[in-house]
C-alpha cells in the first residue's frame, strides 16, 4: 500500500494502519488508505496501480504458518473438500496457492472480484457449497478474522477462527464457533463436526 501512496506522492502510514483496513477487498484497502477527498478516478488510478504491483510483488512477503501445509494436505488427502475464499483479487489468489504448492489441495480458489459482493457477504461460501455438492452442515468455514465469521454465519454454516491468523483480535467483536491456536487442531474441529 505504501508503494501505491509514494506512487502518487503521498507520505507512508505505519503498516499496523494499514493491516488494520484490510479484510473487505481491495477496493475498500484504497478507499481506506487513501485521503478522504480522493475522487473516484483516483482512487480508480491508485487501485489500478495497486493490484499491477501487488501481482509482482505478492509472494515477496508470503510464506505458510508453521504445521498450515501438512494440515491442508493431511485433509485434502483424507477425502475432505477444500476451497480457498478470500477477499483478494482471485487471479493473484490462485497464483499465491500455486507457488506455495498447494494449488492441488483446493477445488476451487474464488477471489473477492469472482461474486458481486465480498465477505461477509455469503455468496462465496453458498457458490462453494453449490460446486462441491455439500449442505451446510458439512461445510466449515476456516478464517483469521471478523469477516470470515460473518460470512460464515451469513451463509448458514459453522465457522472456526485461527488465533496465528491476521485479525485474530477481530473475534472479540464476532467470536467464532471453534478457535485453534494451532493447525493440528484443526482434525479435532473436523471430526467432531
Amino acid at each position: 500500500m505504501n508503494a501505491t501512496r509514494e506512487h502518487f506522492g503521498l507520505t507512508p502510514l505505519d503498516p499496523k494502519l494499514i493491516y488494520s483496513y484490510v479484510g473487505n477487498g481491495a477496493a475498500m484497502l484504497m478507499r481506506r488508505s487513501m485521503p478522504a477527498d480522493a475522487s473516484e478516478e483516483q482512487l480508480d488510478q491508485a487501485l489500478a496501480f495497486f493490484l499491477k504491483f501487488y501481482r509482482g510483488h505478492a509472494l515477496e512477503h508470503t510464506h505458510l504458518y508453521s504445521g498450515v501445509r501438512e494440515i491442508i494436505e493431511e485433509l485434502s488427502g483424507n477425502g475432505h473438500t477444500l476451497a480457498v475464499l478470500t477477499n483478494k483479487p482471485e487471479r493473484i489468489s490462485f497464483d499465491i496457492v500455486r507457488a506455495l504448492g498447494l494449488h492441488e489441495c483446493f477445488v476451487r480458489v474464488y477471489g473477492g472480484d469472482r461474486f458481486a459482493h465480498k465477505k461477509p457477504n455469503p455468496v462465496g461460501i453458498l457458490q462453494l457449497m453449490s460446486d462441491a455438492g455439500k449442505e451446510p452442515g458439512q461445510t466449515l468455514m476456516v478464517g483469521d478474522s471478523a469477516v470470515d465469521v460473518q460470512a460464515a454465519r451469513n451463509a448458514g454454516v459453522r465457522s472456526c477462527g485461527v488465533l496465528w491468523g491476521f485479525q485474530p483480535e477481530s473475534f472479540q467483536l464476532e467470536p467464532p464457533d471453534t478457535v485453534i491456536s494451532e493447525p493440528q487442531e484443526l482434525l479435532r474441529v473436523v471430526q467432531t463436526a
